[in-house]
């Protein structure tokens, strides 16, 4: 492995690291009561409104369609996730440090699995929270889920539901492409 590819995958590590500030994922949600819209952000370890009082108006809504109240205390994937993107920023380093083929192609394979994983947490949370309703709640609509896009736009009932991806996923696919990169750069080995 070269020294650029050396140096490349643990950047590919390292790039990481603003995952604990920037927020991978947005939802928001546009209604006649919200014109302004609300919603909220997804990070490695929050969950929290585009504006200071979104969560608390986004559990006013799901309160009366039955929906799960959002609590970010409640999200064990909130206290998991950190854990592995750490680990996946040593496994780099010590790709890099070791200059190992294997470890950086597995590190590759690795990162790749944990986004689908991730993006199927995902779906399974907007599942859960979308279709698992509380039947005594007080607007009920007969075979209506409100389960948010995984990507895209959603209209549901009067509330038009966006989801996409947030800044901290262009630093996840910088990460990938950085290792991509590092696995085919020709040089001089050391």
């Amino acid at each position: 492995m070269s020294l650029q590819s050396r140096i490349l995958i643990i950047f590919a590590g390292l790039i990481l690291i603003p995952l604990w500030h920037i927020p991978f994922w947005s939802i928001s949600m546009s209604a006649p009561q919200y014109p302004e819209g609300i919603g909220m952000y997804i990070s490695i370890n929050n969950i929290e409104g585009h504006n200071r009082h979104d969560i608390q108006s986004i559990n006013i809504l799901n309160h009366y369609i039955g929906m799960q109240e959002i609590n970010k205390e409640e999200i064990p994937e909130l206290r998991i996730i950190p854990w592995i993107v750490i680990g996946m920023i040593a496994f780099a380093i010590v790709a890099g440090l070791t200059a190992s083929q294997k470890l950086l192609a597995s590190w590759i394979v690795l990162f790749v699995l944990l986004c689908i994983a991730g993006i199927v947490d995902y779906w399974w949370w907007g599942y859960e929270y979308g279709n698992n309703l509380d039947p005594q709640a007080p607007i009920k609509v007969p075979g209506m889920s409100y389960q948010p896009p995984i990507i895209g736009t959603k209209q549901l009932l009067n509330i038009k539901a966006s989801s996409w991806p947030y800044w901290g996923s262009v630093f996840m696919m910088l990460s990938i492409s950085f290792a991509m990169a590092a696995r085919y750069i020709p040089g001089r080995k050391l």
